[in-house]
């Protein structure tokens, strides 16, 4: 009489170990392009304060003839237009504490706020998020003249 097996209660070692090693490969496989994808999408949020930047600068120098400075240590000092209702936004994103980048300005070289504005997306800093790094292109640069400019290597940051 032929003996009886019982019937299948579990995994054996073999498939979980299958099943960690094939998880394993494709996971190895995505991470890098999740994590091209998130630089890419925080390089972009850059960008786009950038340019809300320089257009809230536009807007004050139609009023008052002159850019004004603001950065981190005096969000307000914008605050020289006519209307007085230039409060300048020195984080990147929804909140400073989510932002990968904090914004400042400083006239152009060789000129004064009279003139030309540059504003700075610089990376990961205490104020924003400090443990996003932009080795690639570093701190970005927008000036009022529409010169666009990295501090990293990589030709990719302004296209």
């Amino acid at each position: 009489m032929p003996r009886r097996q019982r019937p299948h209660d579990g995994f054996t070692l073999i498939e979980l170990l299958v099943t960690l090693a094939i998880v394993a490969i494709l996971s190895a496989i995505a991470y890098p392009s999740y994590a091209t994808y998130v630089l890419r999408t925080r390089r972009l949020e850059g960008k786009v304060a950038l340019f809300e930047a320089m257009q809230q600068q536009e807007n004050v120098y139609s009023r008052s003839w002159r850019y004004a400075a603001f950065s981190a240590d005096a969000p307000s000092a914008g605050q020289g237009g006519k209307d007085g209702d230039a409060d300048f936004k020195w984080w990147s994103g929804a909140s400073a504490a989510l932002s990968a980048y904090e914004l400042r300005t400083q006239p152009c070289a060789g000129s004064d706020l009279a003139r030309c504005v540059e504003v700075f997306a610089i990376p990961g800093t205490a104020r924003v998020d400090s443990a996003f790094r932009d080795p690639g292109c570093g701190v970005l640069t927008l000036s009022s003249t529409g010169e666009r400019r990295a501090q990293g290597a990589e030709r990719a940051c302004w296209p």
